[in-house]
C-alpha cells in the first residue's frame, strides 16, 4: 500500500479500503459525536457491517472512476479523511469534502490532504471544477475552503435537512486555472 506524506509531523495520506472496516468504525467511534456535529457519516457508520458497506461503496466509485476516499493517519493512526464524493471526468467535476476526529483538530491536517487530492484530480485527471459544500454552521470546513483558494458562489438557503433542522450549504469552488495561479504562487 501506498502512502503520502502531509508534512514532518508524521501524517500520512492513503486510500481507506473495504478491509479497513474495523479500523474505520473505531475511529468513527472515537469522533462520531463531534463528526455527527454536521456531516452525516456519523449516522450512517454505526457497526462494522455499516462501515464495511461505506467503503465498499467508495471502493466501487473508485473503481468506476466516480469518487475516491482517503484517511489521514497520524503516528499509525486513522483520525479523518478526505474524498472525492463524486468525480465526473466527461463534465470535468468533482464534489471534494472531509471529516476529522477532534485529537486531530487544528493541526492543518484537512487542508495538506484536499490540497494532496484536489491538485491530482486536475493535473492528473483533468478535473476542471471542485465544488466544496459544507453546513454554513460549520466554521472549520469554511476556513478550510478559504486556505484552499475556493470561492463562495452562495447559499443553497435551508437545503439539507439533518437531524430534525434545515441547514444552509455554502457552496465553495475553484477552477483549475485558479488552481493553478494558486499553486505557482505558493512555490
Amino acid at each position: 500500500m501506498y502512502a503520502i506524506s502531509l508534512g514532518d509531523d508524521g501524517a500520512e495520506l492513503r486510500p481507506l479500503e473495504p478491509w479497513q472496516a474495523e479500523e474505520f468504525l473505531a475511529h468513527m467511534d472515537r469522533g462520531r459525536e463531534f463528526i455527527g456535529q454536521f456531516i452525516g457519516l456519523a449516522d450512517r457508520v454505526t457497526d462494522l457491517a455499516s462501515s464495511r458497506a461505506h467503503l465498499q461503496a467508495y471502493a466501487q466509485k473508485t473503481a468506476a472512476d466516480a469518487g475516491r476516499l482517503y484517511g489521514i493517519w497520524t503516528n499509525g493512526e486513522l483520525v479523518g479523511g478526505v474524498l472525492f464524493k463524486t468525480m465526473d471526468l466527461a463534465q470535468g467535476t468533482a464534489e471534494a469534502g472531509c471529516w476529522l476526529e477532534p485529537s486531530a483538530v487544528g493541526k492543518g491536517l484537512v487542508t495538506r490532504a484536499a490540497r494532496v487530492i484536489i491538485d491530482w484530480a486536475i493535473e492528473e485527471r483533468g478535473i476542471h471544477r471542485v465544488e466544496w459544500q459544507v453546513a454554513a454552521g460549520n466554521r472549520a470546513s469554511v476556513a478550510v475552503a478559504r486556505r484552499l483558494g475556493m470561492t463562495l458562489e452562495g447559499v443553497l438557503r435551508e437545503s439539507f435537512p439533518y437531524r430534525g433542522e434545515r441547514h444552509d450549504i455554502e457552496v465553495w469552488s475553484i477552477l483549475a486555472p485558479e488552481w493553478r495561479a494558486a499553486e505557482q504562487a505558493r512555490s
